[in-house]
This record gives structure tokens, sequence and C-alpha cells, in this order.
């Protein structure tokens, strides 16, 4: 299970914006700016479903109604981006980054546009001022990323150094500690893999993807003793995840 990286969506779009008294802040909104709203929720769930050409319509729709609305030229950023279209992306990456630059979240959504497109150093040097942030409240998310992008570009010590970095920021970090697990077996550094892997299970609970990391660690470790222990808690804590599916194929 190879887990890449983790774009950042504004807090509630998905779900709708909560005031601090619990009330639903889009009501307090004019009419147009709420409508706005919507279509960036629309538009960002056509997104996460692939289907483009509605993400593009609710999107822009929402770009017509409030263009200066950071969030509605992040999703056209990420719009752009997955359809192979980077002067478009990069256009309004950095328009969101104007009109909202103190959320260290845009910034860490252009930086996975940057890595993806081959500008590494700029994209790792802008994961860790949005990790170095004390505003931004998962500075793990952005050094895993910035440890995917330098791994991506075979800088292979630097990215096991932001790997770690995430895991330091928060230990249950499942992500970081599957691309480390997963990078220290490619590089052939087996206990350190495994070492790894049973730090997380010995103190967390059960992930599908650290216990599946677990048990290609185990065996390639030889060590039929942990293997068959993380196989079968990967059986019964997920029976229905794609983990499990996988080890029943041997993979």
């Amino acid at each position: 299970m190879n887990i890449r990286w983790v774009a950042i969506f504004a807090a509630g779009l998905l779900a709708g914006c909560v005031s601090a008294d619990g009330t639903k802040a889009l009501k307090r909104e004019d009419p147009t700016a709420a409508a706005a709203k919507t279509n960036i929720q629309l538009g960002l769930a056509y997104l996460q479903q692939s289907n483009y050409p509605l993400a593009k319509e609710k999107l822009e729709r929402s770009l017509k109604q409030n263009p200066k609305d950071a969030d509605v030229h992040t999703g056209l950023g990420l719009l752009y981006d997955r359809t192979g279209e980077p002067k478009l992306a990069d256009k309004h990456f950095r328009e969101a980054l104007r009109l909202a630059p103190d959320r260290p979240e845009l910034s860490n959504n252009y930086a996975i546009y940057l890595c993806k497109n081959g500008r590494v150093d700029e994209g790792v040097e802008r994961f860790s001022t949005v990790a170095a942030n004390k505003y931004y409240r998962t500075p793990e998310v952005a050094l895993s990323n910035a440890g995917v992008c330098l791994k991506d570009a075979k800088r292979l010590d630097e990215a096991q150094v932001k790997f770690s970095g995430a895991i330091k920021a928060r230990p249950n970090y499942a992500e970081a500690t599957v691309q480390l697990a997963r990078l220290q077996l490619d590089r052939g550094q087996v206990p350190e893999a495994k070492k790894t892997a049973e730090t997380y299970l010995n103190a967390f609970k059960p992930d599908p993807d650290v216990l599946f990391i677990a048990v290609q660690a185990a065996r390639v470790a030889k060590d039929r003793l942990m293997e068959e222990k993380y196989s079968r808690m990967l059986r019964l804590e997920f029976p229905e995840s794609a983990q499990t599916r996988a080890l029943k194929k041997g993979s």
C-alpha cells in the first residue's frame, strides 16, 4: 500500500462551516457568498470522486459568485493539477495564497503541486515552512508530504529525515510510519523497518496500513512468528479491508 500526498481542504468545507456557538456560519453570509460556498463544497466532493466535468462546473460557478474566495482558487488549482493543466493550476494556487497568505493549508497544497511538477526544492521549502508554523495543527502532514517529495526525487536520506520528523511530531501518525517503513524496506534496512512498524503497533490502536507493512517487514526478515501475528491481527481487525485482500493474494 503506497500512501501518497495529503491535500488539506479548509476546515468544514465538505461538511458545512460551523461557528463557535454551534450554528451554521453560512447562514450569516449574504446569499451570493453562501451559494459560492455551497458550490465549492459540491466541486470538491466531485473532485474527490474524480468527476472532473462536474467539479469544474461547480467550481467555475463559485468563482463567478465570489472570485475573492481563496478556497475556490485552491479547488480549481487542485482540479487543474489533476487534469494536467499546470499553468492554470499554478495560477489559481498563487491567487489563493495572495488572497489568504496566512493560511498554511493552502501553502501545503501548493507545495504538493510544486513537487509533482519537478520543483522539489521550492516544494520542500514550503512544506518545511508550513510545518514550522505554530498555528498549523498538523505539522506531521507537511513533513510527511516533504518526505514523499524527496523520495520521488530519489533524495532518500533527506526523505527519511522528514518521515522521522513527521513521526516525532505525531507518533500515532500512521501515514508517516508506513512511508518510513516502506522506504527502509526499499533500502534494505529491514531491522529498522520492523522496528518502525512495531513501535507504532505496540503503542497505538492497530491501523491496517501499518499492519500490512509490518507483515511485509517480518516476511523479509524471515520472522515467521511476527509475520503470523500481524497477519492474524490484520485479518481479525480489518477483515474487509483492501490490505486483508492483498494479504490473501500473497502480496
